[in-house]
């Protein structure tokens, strides 16, 4: 196996790091604190090509590989996890699905101003009654002059508040559960389609997630993305890839807390020298290091399992599964090797802390992907 990444991949890299320790550091903890969209940034990003990195050019986008995607959004999220994820929805969550699925005229109207930063996409599956368990979902499409119309309440959407285009998931036939469902393409603006209450978090701060109110909202034939009855299906493609995106955003997160926490126990003397120098904490490092070492294979793995995979579910159930796991175990050390001091808002890793807990629950829970992985297991695979 070739575990070296090739210069393409390598420039990719590079460019993100610089940006993130270069333009996003300085504004990193502004964000979290005042709770803001970083929408200064987006223009960077769209600059960058980072808004739709997989996507062809011919479609507006970057047109690298899914690994390059990944790096990208590992360099991101090591310095500003809520910026991380706003790549990682735009990319996979909501270019992935209209690549994979959207017609030609969807691609040219939507997807390319997407990938070209011109717009922001938003993903829109979760209801206040339904998480994991997404084939209950009470958002109800009813046919109606060669369109339809949607009522419902969707919640917890990322990018909501600032998104231009939404999909947005609502069932056609809700006996027929995951058979009925349908994937929409909303826009901002359409009579009836408005934001509610944006959420109060205790991570990722900047990246807003917020409620979205259906009132009758009609929707031309032309925004089914796929078939009807094809959206539990999109649904559950869009989450296998994107669950390698938010392993990324672990990782970077997990490779922040572990640079503060080398630099910090160097600087930091008690008892006459260095704590780098005690047993405890070199003991907390070396884990930090060796699970965030192989948190990032099993990310990699992920990403180029996508290029040469049809069906990759397994493996990006595992990368999010243990990434995330390393994410939170990583920050919770970063805090305690920092003492007193790492509970104060004046080092970041009390915010990696709370940006951590977020990736062991969306876009499947730590159980799901439990679930995803022992099914895949039971099956021989």
């Amino acid at each position: 196996m070739d575990f070296q990444l090739s210069d393409d991949q390598k420039l990719i890299r590079d460019t993100a790091r610089d940006f993130a320790q270069n333009e996003l550091a300085p504004l990193a903890g502004k964000f979290d604190e005042e709770q803001r969209f970083p929408t200064e940034i987006i223009g960077r990003l769209a600059e960058l090509g980072f808004l739709g990195m997989f996507v062809p050019e011919e479609f507006g986008g970057a047109g690298t590989d899914n690994l390059s995607y990944i790096l990208a959004v590992e360099e991101i999220s090591r310095v500003c996890a809520s910026t991380g994820v706003i790549v990682s929805v735009n990319n996979s969550l909501v270019c992935h699905p209209l690549l994979k699925f959207g017609n030609e005229e969807q691609k040219r109207r939507v997807l390319t101003p997407l990938a070209r930063g011109q717009k922001l996409g938003a993903f829109s599956l979760t209801e206040p009654s339904s998480g994991s368990d997404a084939a209950s979902l009470k958002t109800v499409a009813t046919r109606k002059d060669g369109g339809y119309v949607l009522r419902g309440q969707k919640c917890f959407v990322t990018n909501g508040p600032n998104a231009d285009y939404v999909l947005v998931f609502a069932t056609l036939d809700p006996a027929k559960r995951s058979k009925g469902i349908a994937c929409f393409i909303l826009e901002k603006g359409m009579k009836g389609f408005s934001v509610g209450t944006i959420e109060k978090k205790m991570g990722i701060r900047a990246a807003l997630s917020c409620e979205l109110v259906l009132d009758d909202v009609e929707v031309p034939a032309a925004n089914l993305l796929g078939e009807e009855g094809q959206g539990f299906k999109i649904a559950m493609n869009t989450l296998d890839g994107g669950r390698n995106g938010i392993a990324a955003q672990a990782l970077g997160i997990a490779q922040a807390s572990l640079d503060a926490s080398v630099k910090y126990a160097k600087e930091r003397h008690q008892f006459g020298k260095a704590i780098s120098e005690f047993q405890a904490i070199q003991w907390m490092l070396a884990d930090m290091k060796t699970e965030t070492d192989a948190a990032r294979l099993l990310t990699y793995r992920a990403a180029a399992s996508k290029e040469t995979q049809e069906y990759y579910g397994l493996e990006t159930a595992e990368a999010k599964l243990f990434a995330s796991h390393v994410a939170v175990a990583s920050a919770i050390k970063a805090v305690q090797i920092h003492g007193g001091a790492g509970y104060m808002h004046d080092h970041p890793v009390e915010r990696y802390m709370r940006d951590s807990k977020i990736t062991e629950l969306y876009e499947g829970t730590s159980e799901i992907q439990r679930l995803v992985i022992a099914n895949n297991v039971l099956k021989g695979n």
